[in-house]
């Protein structure tokens, strides 16, 4: 056991077995231990790299989205612009470069980081530096005033929300959780079963039904925002438009897949997004919610093949490169068909673009 495993075995010994949600929450947010508190995750030295670390061309269609948006929605001055989890902030520094070219959203734009882990917030303070427009950060979602229009990005976000997991048994559905024995951290079954009525078919013995309360609480709450006072969201993570059972949760440490119990702290949990759960929420707090669809659609009707080839012009000794970010974001065998793209917006704005 690493040292915070030996602790979580301590929280267990004195009371009792942890769900898989408290779980993910000790792997990645301990203050001292956890895997944002203590590591450089994303990129190359990191555990995963995410598209906007792939090419420049990500972020800037992101950005210009959101202005076309705006736009749509009758240009009203004074807007927020909110990146949830923005990791080293390269796509908010993409998205405000691309931006340069619309001063009119520009102007009277503020931007709002939501970053967790001190670390993380020194390197996109960095990177952020000089920015055009007013920047700060907060540790939650709760810290945002939400009284104007609201634009939501979140990139490979509700991915690392906490979970928790149910398993089919001769009892009915049982929580799984996490326990320690012989020296090691292990999955082990709630003795009770729980009642769950899970919309998706019937569930064989062993089968695993997963929710995020965490994530539909979060999706429900930027919907009624944007219901209220205008704006768009996007959330862009891997996932399954309709889910039926299945053990998702996955720990990446250097770029490979490992043991999520091994060493908590030195890899990546996450699970994949039930974008069905969200765009249920989503609906119900009054917003609307358009997608999912596969990351390769989205992209390309926003023109990143025509923006990647612009970049390999000016960029002629890198171009080969260029094209090779460009597939990765679109390849069906890559990140173009496993991610997906949902948008939120009030109910009564033109279907954003991307989606028509």
């Amino acid at each position: 056991m690493n040292a915070l495993a030996r602790r979580i075995a301590r929280m267990i010994e004195m009371d009792g077995p942890i769900s898989v949600g408290a779980f993910m929450m000790l792997a990645l947010h301990d203050r001292e231990m956890g895997f944002y508190a203590t590591r450089e995750s994303i990129g190359a030295a990191g555990a995963f790299v995410t598209a906007p670390e792939i090419s420049q061309a990500f972020g800037e269609l992101i950005g210009l989205w959101c202005a076309a948006c705006w736009r749509d929605q009758g240009s009203t001055a004074a807007t927020l612009l909110v990146d949830l989890g923005p990791g080293r902030g390269t796509l908010a520094a993409d998205m405000l470069r691309a931006l340069r070219r619309t001063p009119d959203f520009l102007n009277g734009l503020e931007v709002v980081l939501v970053e967790a882990s001190a670390k993380l917030e020194s390197v996109q303070r960095e990177r952020l530096a000089g920015a055009p427009v007013s920047i700060r950060w907060v540790r939650r979602w709760d810290d945002i005033e939400t009284d104007r229009p609201l634009f939501v990005i979140a990139n490979e976000f509700f991915d690392a929300l906490p979970i928790r997991q149910f398993v089919m048994t001769e009892l009915g559905w049982c929580e799984r959780m996490v326990t320690s024995q012989s020296d090691a951290l292990a999955f082990a079954l709630s003795p009770e079963a729980i009642r769950l009525n899970p919309d998706r078919g019937d569930a064989a013995l062993g089968a695993v039904y997963e929710i995020s309360p965490a994530a539909a609480s979060l999706a429900e709450d930027i919907g009624r925002s944007i219901a209220a006072n205008g704006g768009a969201g996007l959330i862009i993570d891997y996932g399954y438009e309709q889910r039926g059972f299945g053990d998702t949760m996955q720990a990446v440490r250097s770029h490979a897949y490992d043991d999520a119990l091994a060493a908590p702290g030195e890899a990546d949990v996450s699970a994949h997004v039930d974008f069905s759960a969200l765009a249920h929420v989503i609906r119900r707090s009054g917003a609307r919610a358009h997608g999912p669809l596969p990351q390769a659609g989205f992209l390309r009707d926003l023109g990143i093949e025509m923006r990647g080839q612009q970049l390999a012009r000016g960029n002629p000794d890198h171009a080969a490169d260029i094209e090779a970010a460009i597939a990765r974001l679109v390849g069906v065998e890559a990140m173009g068909k496993l991610f997906k793209v949902m948008s939120i917006v009030p109910p009564h704005a033109p279907v954003p673009p991307g989606f028509c």
